[in-house]
């Protein structure tokens, strides 16, 4: 009983950092940005990357893309840049797809690490923040929305696995998760998407239809790639700063990996509107 109170407590103070932080573009900045240093931290302990390099690219990309109008006085060059680093990440986070379903470890020598610890950890930090920003002007519900998405698709997987799972999705890597649970957090997952679409007034219900797949599918990749990282270095969490929950790389595994094809998905309405 005290386990389930102390995990309940530690997941609602989170929540609601998240969510009172959103309605202020500096708070979110500063709270992604923590956030970010610790899972970087927790990151680099899986890896055994011992280096402080990680920090400094994290901190000049996410002040740089957080801050682009002030730091260079205009937005001139922000979408060419947004454009490089999308590019990039996607192509990293495609290797770390293909490694997770063609690979028995996934390989990490020097450069690599250094690698995907930009382009898998802090550019998808600044993704967030630029989902946030993406009209030009700060909208806190588009992300917020992208979180709900995240929480009611692990929420009803963990449920409807528990209850039905029978196959499963991916046992060497993470033997709870069944292929039942996957489809039940993806189907409450697209019923959230209608809410979020009729009290947001951000995007129309059949985007937000296409963001829920977008992130139950990249999102649950995303919590793949990390479980296979900790099977690899033989722990059962990234860290232990959430009581209960683990590391903070554990609650923040699916929102990061899906962020950049969210951020995406946006890009081409905005091409094709």
């Amino acid at each position: 009983m005290k386990e389930i109170f102390v995990r309940s407590f530690s997941g609602l103070l989170y929540i609601l950092l998240l969510m009172a932080a959103m309605f202020n573009v500096h708070a979110l900045i500063v709270v992604f940005f923590v956030f970010g240093i610790i899972a970087i931290s927790e990151f680099k302990k899986l890896i055994n990357y011992n280096s402080f390099i990680p920090y400094i690219i994290f901190t000049l990309l996410y002040f740089v893309f957080g801050y682009w109008q002030f730091v260079m006085n205009s937005n001139y060059g922000l979408k060419e840049a947004t454009q490089i680093l999308l590019v990039l990440t996607i192509f990293v986070q495609l290797i770390l797809i293909k490694d997770l379903f063609t690979q028995k470890h996934i390989p990490l020598f020097i450069s690599k690490r250094f690698i995907i610890t930009t382009f898998y950890l802090s550019s998808s930090f600044v993704f967030l923040i630029l989902i946030a920003k993406f009209h030009e002007e700060y909208n806190p519900f588009l992300l917020l929305g992208a979180f709900i998405l995240v929480w009611t698709n692990d929420t009803f997987a963990f449920l409807v696995g528990k209850k039905f799972g029978k196959q499963k999705l991916f046992e060497k890597v993470s033997p709870k998760k069944t292929v039942e649970g996957f489809l039940g957090g993806l189907f409450f997952s697209t019923i959230a998407s209608y809410f979020i679409a009729t009290f947001t007034h951000t995007l129309n219900f059949n985007n937000w239809l296409v963001l829920a797949i977008i992130i139950s599918v990249f999102g649950t990749l995303g919590d793949l790639i990390e479980s296979k990282f900790k099977r690899q270095a033989q722990v059962k969490d990234s860290g232990g700063i959430m009581p209960g929950h683990g590391g903070l790389l554990d609650r923040l595994d699916s929102i990061i990996f899906a962020a950049p094809f969210v951020f995406l998905y946006l890009q081409l309405l905005n091409y094709v509107s």
